[in-house]
């Protein structure tokens, strides 16, 4: 892997063709896919670690939350403020790298403490994706299809859980848990390669014309900036809590639908992943879509669009967690699935339009980190949390009904979005 560093750009002075684009974007699509394949992997194997290595729920939430989210969030920072100054394609490529190996070496784990530290460099090496990729995807894009070409980018998170839970659940399965890891870390490391001499680093700024005038804000400077227009800090907070949600779903129904509904880890991946990830992907692309065409006549409806998408989504919640009926409960979780996925492209687009060119990266790897920390880090930990606090009284039906109580943090969120929309045009940044 060569040394991430700048490469002359004399190659990109004019807009690239479209095909160039959308060549671009669909690798980013495939990075980002196997970004959550090696992130989500985890979430159907839950059970079979569990009973081999003999685990807590509290102990499998820190694994599949803030044992990866703290260390994800927190580098990405620094690694985004190197994208904003340097070559963003090589960065990814490396950091493919990097988590597709910890991913492998993942299925190695003797105890809780391996897998701890395995976890620990995926996170650390997935810190180095999507921020750089939101900068590129940005510099690709022009402002009004922007939310679109991000929508396209999110659509790796359905498709990256529904073969990792397909293909994690079925070689479990068959082989084991840890042969799913291996399997599944390192073909990342061949897509590397493709990223690395395959992909072309854009001029900033050339989707929009604008002028990169190559100086660099700090870190400080960018959060502050941010941090000044109430329209992100509500986007911020409504994205943190949605994925509070989203990410103790995705985390724990499947150990949910092996405790209540019986089903096999094959089963729970197959079904999980069919509906993760095609509503899951239709609510993406869709929420994308209807931003921008309802955001392009009225700037509110970017965020509103997420807020109307929440309010509907979340009374389908007792019909998943309290049916008797696997069948039912499935069929209910398709709803929430789809629209709660609404708010992924149009909140990181919105976010790049907040700032200026050289603090894009940074800007989403901000954002990141209060959705991570908030959403990833606390969401699978305080359903792992509650389930073992009602343990007692519930006993394996714990973790229906701690499903069922976070789900309405919903209904705050959706208050978020509602209030973001209201300051969301005075606060775009002006070319």
């Amino acid at each position: 892997m060569s040394e991430v560093q700048d490469q002359p750009q004399a190659d990109n002075t004019s807009v690239f063709s479209a095909g160039a684009r959308q060549y671009a974007l669909g690798v980013l699509v495939v990075v980002y896919t196997f970004n959550f394949i090696d992130r989500q992997i985890l979430s159907i194997l839950l059970e079979p670690i569990k009973a081999d290595l003999g685990l807590s729920d509290t102990q499998l939430g820190l694994l599949t939350g803030f044992a990866f989210a703290l260390f994800y969030a927190t580098m990405g920072i620094p690694i985004a403020r190197y994208a904003d100054k340097n070559n963003r394609r090589n960065l990814i490529a490396l950091s493919l790298t990097i988590w597709s190996g910890f991913t492998a070496i993942s299925g190695l784990a003797q105890n809780f403490w391996h897998l701890l530290i395995a976890r620990i460099g995926v996170g650390v090496g997935e810190a180095g994706c999507s921020p750089p990729a939101h900068s590129l995807i940005s510099d690709y894009f022009p402002a009004e299809k922007r939310a679109t070409a991000l929508g396209i980018y999110s659509l790796g998170i359905p498709v990256g859980i529904l073969f990792g839970f397909i293909a994690g659940g079925w070689l479990n399965e068959f082989f084991g848990w840890r042969v799913a890891f291996f399997v599944v870390g390192v073909p990342g490391i061949i897509l590397a390669l493709a990223v690395r001499f395959s992909l072309r680093e854009p001029t900033r700024g050339m989707a929009e014309g604008r002028v990169d005038t190559g100086q660099q804000p700090t870190t400080k400077e960018t959060f502050k900036l941010l941090w000044s227009k109430r329209s992100f800090r509500h986007l911020a907070f409504g994205a943190a809590l949605t994925a509070f949600v989203g990410y103790g779903l995705v985390t724990w129904v499947p150990s949910f639908l092996i405790r209540s509904h019986g089903m096999t880890t094959g089963e729970a991946g197959t079904w999980l992943g069919l509906i993760l990830g095609i509503p899951g992907g239709i609510g993406i692309a869709l929420g994308g879509w209807m931003a921008d065409r309802y955001g392009s006549k009225d700037t509110r409806w970017y965020m509103w669009v997420v807020s109307v998408a929440l309010l509907l989504g979340t009374p389908f919640a007792f019909g998943v967690f309290l049916s008797d009926s696997a069948v039912w409960c499935l069929l209910f979780l398709v709803m929430p699935v789809l629209l709660g996925n609404f708010y992924q492209a149009t909140t990181f687009s919105q976010t790049q339009g907040l700032v200026e060119l050289r603090m894009r990266a940074v800007a989403a790897a901000v954002l990141l980190f209060i959705i991570n920390i908030i959403g990833l880090g606390a969401g699978p930990q305080a359903v792992g949390i509650v389930s073992d606090l009602l343990n007692d009284r519930f006993g394996q039906e714990s973790l229906r009904y701690s499903l069922l109580i976070f789900s309405f943090v919903n209904i705050w969120a959706a208050y978020h979005y509602y209030k973001a929309g209201q300051y969301l045009k005075a606060d775009l940044v002006q070319e």
